[in-house]
C-alpha cells in the first residue's frame, strides 16, 4: 500500500511541473512532440489555443 501512495505522490509532482494547457510553453512542447503521439484532446487543445488564437490583447 505504501508503494501506491508513493507512486501517486510522484505522479502528482510530475504533473504539477507540466505547463498549463494553452500556455506558450505548452504550445512549444506540443510542437516538439511527434504528432502521432498526440491524444485527440491534445490535438483539439492545440488547434484551439495555439493555431486559432485571437490577436485581441
Amino acid at each position: 500500500m505504501k508503494k501506491v501512495g508513493l507512486l501517486l505522490a510522484c505522479c502528482a509532482l510530475l504533473t504539477a511541473c507540466a505547463p498549463e494547457v494553452g500556455s506558450k510553453g505548452w504550445c512549444e512542447d506540443m510542437k516538439e512532440k511527434p504528432k502521432g503521439d498526440w491524444t485527440a484532446n491534445e490535438a483539439s487543445d492545440f488547434a484551439k489555443h495555439c493555431v486559432f488564437t485571437s490577436n485581441e490583447d
